[in-house]
C-alpha cells in the first residue's frame, strides 16, 4: 500500500517506556507489526514499532500494541533491544540492515509491495520466519477471500485522500477496485499511481464511487470539509463512501477491511 510515514519513522525519536523483551522479536516497523498482531504469539514479541501504538498511523489494532516495549527506526534501537530476530522495512536503506549484521542480529528487512501477491508473500516470509505458517496461511485464506475477483459491475470509482492524491494504476488500491468490480476513474483523468485530482475536475465529470475519508488531520481537514461540502452538490449521482486514511498505510490484514469498504459500494 502507500507508505505514507517513512520520512516520520526516518526522523523518529528514542525509544520511551518499558525497555524491550531481549531475545525475542522486535519489529519497527508499523506494517510487520500488523502482520505480527495476526500471527504472532504475544510471548514472541519483545517490541513494536512505536507507531502502531498512535492511532494515525498505526495498521495493527493500537490496544495489541500498547501490549508490548516500543521502539523507533533506528539501528541502534534495534540493537539494544537484543533480538533474537529483527524485523523491519527497507526505507532506511543498507545502513541499517548492515548494522545489524556487524551486531550479529538475524533480521529481515521487506519494502512496500506493490501488488496483492507481493503483499501475500510478504505475509508468508514473516509467518514462517517466526514459526507461525499455519497462523500466516489462515490470514492468506482470509485475505483471498476477501479480494476473490468479481464480475465488472460497469461502475468507475476512485480512492481519494484527504491530500487529494488519488490511487491510480499499479498501486494495491486499484487492484482491489479492479477484483470488486469497479472501473478506476483515476485513467479516466489521466492520473499516474499518485497524483493530484482537482476539485473542479471531480466536479465536472464525476465518478459513481468517491472512496474519501469524513476526517482529517489539521493540515488536511480544512480542504477536505470544502471539498465534501461540494461533493453533496453532486447528489444522488455520486456514491460517497468513507474510507480511512489508515487502510492506505499498509496490505497485510488491511486488506481485508478495505477490500469489505470498496465492495460495500458495488
Amino acid at each position: 500500500m502507500r507508505s505514507l510515514w517513512p520520512l516520520a519513522l526516518l526522523l523518529g525519536g528514542c525509544t520511551q517506556g518499558p525497555d524491550p523483551v531481549p531475545g525475542r522479536i522486535a519489529s519497527n516497523n508499523p506494517c510487520i507489526d500488523a502482520i505480527l498482531a495476526r500471527t504472532a504469539r504475544p510471548d514472541q514479541i519483545g517490541a513494536v514499532s512505536l507507531w502502531s501504538q498512535e492511532e494515525e498511523s498505526a495498521s495493527a489494532p493500537v490496544g495489541w500494541a500498547r501490549q508490548f516495549p516500543a521502539i523507533g527506526a533506528g539501528a541502534e534501537e534495534l540493537i539494544r533491544a537484543r533480538p533474537r530476530l529483527a524485523l523491519t522495512g527497507n526505507y532506511a536503506g543498507e545502513g541499517l540492515t548492515t548494522a545489524l549484521g556487524r551486531a550479529g542480529i538475524a533480521h529481515i528487512a521487506m519494502g512496500v509491495p506493490a501488488t496483492i501477491a507481493e503483499n501475500k508473500d510478504q505475509i508468508g516470509r514473516v509467518a514462517r520466519a517466526i514459526g507461525r505458517g499455519d497462523q500466516g496461511d489462515l490470514l492468506l485464506r482470509e485475505i483471498d477471500q476477501a479480494t476473490a475477483q468479481r464480475p465488472a459491475n460497469g461502475k468507475s470509482a476512485i480512492i481519494w485522500q484527504s491530500s487529494g492524491f488519488v490511487a491510480g494504476r499499479g498501486t494495491i488500491q486499484d487492484e482491489l477496485l479492479a477484483r470488486a468490480g469497479f472501473a478506476n476513474a483515476s485513467s479516466l483523468y489521466q492520473l499516474g499511481q499518485w497524483q493530484m485530482l482537482p476539485l473542479e475536475t471531480v466536479m465536472r465529470r464525476p465518478p459513481d464511487v468517491i472512496f474519501t475519508p469524513v476526517s482529517a488531520g489539521a493540515e488536511d481537514a480544512r480542504g477536505l470539509a470544502l471539498r465534501l461540502s461540494a461533493l453533496k452538490r453532486l447528489g444522488r449521482a455520486v456514491k460517497i463512501v468513507p474510507f480511512p486514511e489508515t487502510l492506505l498505510l499498509c496490505g497485510g490484514p488491511k486488506l481485508i477491511e478495505a477490500s469489505r469498504i470498496i465492495r460495500s459500494a458495488a
